[in-house]
């Protein structure tokens, strides 16, 4: 599969439409700020789902309730095309767990969405109905340009005020999103809030405010990178070779070819490989999400955690703590992702963000019903 690059109007249409009833549920008049009123996302990717349950609170969000599992939904897609009966059935009791979570709370507003895996399968249409079904969810496959829109506002807060140029990365378990912001028109202390702003698009931004040089969706992330290069038994090379064919995906990026200087220019990463490298590189040996969210770190940084994790070899890095029995199998997919574009893009300022597609669409959504206040989004 070739990257996702806008069409005309800057939209990319989903391999398959969501069905027919899966929508927001219907904005509340008597959503205000501080009305107390809660919010729900989740997010069905590749390897995960994860939800959060969340309040309005000042210019950010109180979390009421969170919910994260292992479901491996892609697992085979890359070979069949389609999703297996056996990944299918672990996410919809994953699934039944989030239902009984947003019933438990009385949560009106949600919005409930799947990304690469169910984008690529043949299959996705029976299995919404599934989820339906038994579960009473009303999932939405959403495109690679929302998804990447979702994951850009979500980072929001991190953007510092000297920052001109932005690439943001979104690290999924079946694509990895990039997009370019420049913020060189908007005055420092507005541009979080101009990041802000784009959860309307990527083209419909006023003069002056944040303006969007390109972006990308890669249709190889963790789990589906790994599974590309399975065969390859060396554990070095196999590392070399993924991290080198990732790159040739970006050829089209038009940043790729562009000179950038360091100064001014910050790199936001999210995603589960880029807070683990984080938490490896500070030592923790559990993991602490105020010490990684928003954490900076060079490239030199980075490549001495992923030259540790090449030198622990597979069976070392099942056992280390600071990788986690659920991230081993995926951590060199990642980290060869993130070693090409700091190879590309060498940098002193990679903010990690222990945040992404579910934070998003809650500012999404509670900007688009004015339940959150004006003021620094920090």
């Amino acid at each position: 599969m070739t990257p996702e690059r806008p069409r005309e109007g800057g939209a990319t249409q989903s391999a398959v439409e969501p069905d027919e009833g899966s929508r927001l549920a219907d904005p509340s008049p008597s959503l205000l700020p501080g009305s107390g009123a809660l919010y729900a996302a989740l997010d069905l990717g590749t390897n995960s789902c994860r939800m959060l349950i969340a309040q309005p609170k000042g210019s950010q969000f109180s979390v009421v309730d969170s919910f994260s599992k292992t479901v491996q939904l892609g697992v085979g897609l890359e070979a069949s095309g389609r999703l297996s009966r056996a990944s299918m059935t672990r996410t919809v009791q994953a699934l039944r767990i989030c239902q009984k979570k947003l019933e438990r709370h009385n949560v009106g507003r949600m919005r409930l969405v799947a990304t690469e895996a169910c984008r690529r399968a043949r299959n996705a249409r029976d299995f919404m109905r599934q989820v339906r079904r038994e579960t009473g969810l009303q999932l939405e496959i959403i495109t690679p340009e929302e998804e990447a829109r979702l994951a850009v506002i979500s980072c929001a807060p991190l953007v510092h005020r000297k920052t001109e140029q932005l690439l943001v990365v979104d690290i999924g378990g079946g694509s990895t999103e990039l997009v370019w912001i420049d913020l060189s028109d908007v005055p420092g202390e507005d541009r979080p809030r101009a990041i802000m702003g784009l959860h309307s698009g990527f083209n419909a931004q006023p003069a002056g405010g944040a303006r969007v040089v390109d972006w990308i969706s890669v249709p190889l992330g963790v789990a589906t990178l790994r599974d590309q290069f399975g065969d390859v038994d060396d554990d070095a090379a196999r590392f070399a070779l993924m991290s080198w064919f990732f790159e040739e995906q970006l050829a089209s990026f038009s940043p790729y070819n562009a000179q950038q200087k360091r100064e001014g220019f910050q790199i936001i990463g999210t995603s589960g490989t880029v807070t683990t490298v984080a938490a490896s590189y500070l030592g923790l040996r559990r993991y602490d999400r105020t010490k990684v969210d928003g954490l900076q770190m060079t490239s030199d940084q980075i490549d001495s955690v992923i030259r540790d994790y090449l030198s622990l070899g597979p069976e070392g890095r099942r056992t280390d703590p600071r990788i986690g029995r659920d991230r081993h199998a995926l951590i060199m997919s990642g980290s060869a992702i993130l070693q090409a574009l700091m190879r590309i893009w060498p940098t002193d300022r990679l903010s990690v963000a222990d945040r992404g597609l579910r934070e998003g669409l809650l500012y999404a959504q509670m900007t688009t019903d004015g339940v959150l206040s004006e003021g620094p989004y920090t």
